[in-house]
C-alpha cells in the first residue's frame, strides 16, 4: 500500500487537519504494533491515511476553553 495521494488531492475538507490526523493515527498504530501493519509491510502512515479516507476511523478537533 502506498500513501493515497489521490485521496488527499480530492479531499474536500482541510488537508492540513487530515494530514495531522493521519500522523497521529500512525503513531497509535506503531505504538501498539497493530497486526494490520504486518499485512501492509509496516507502512504505518499509509495504513493510517487509508483508514481516515475510507472513514474506517474518524477524527475530531478539540477546542481549548
Amino acid at each position: 500500500m502506498i500513501f493515497p495521494l489521490k485521496n488527499l488531492v480530492e479531499y474536500e475538507g482541510n488537508s492540513y487537519e487530515v494530514t495531522v490526523a493521519a500522523s497521529r493515527r500512525a503513531y497509535q498504530l506503531a505504538k501498539v504494533q497493530d497486526k494490520i501493519l504486518e499485512e501492509n509491510d509496516g507502512k504505518v502512515v499509509s495504513v493510517a491515511a487509508d483508514q481516515l479516507f475510507s472513514k474506517e476511523i474518524q477524527y475530531r478537533i478539540e477546542k481549548d476553553n
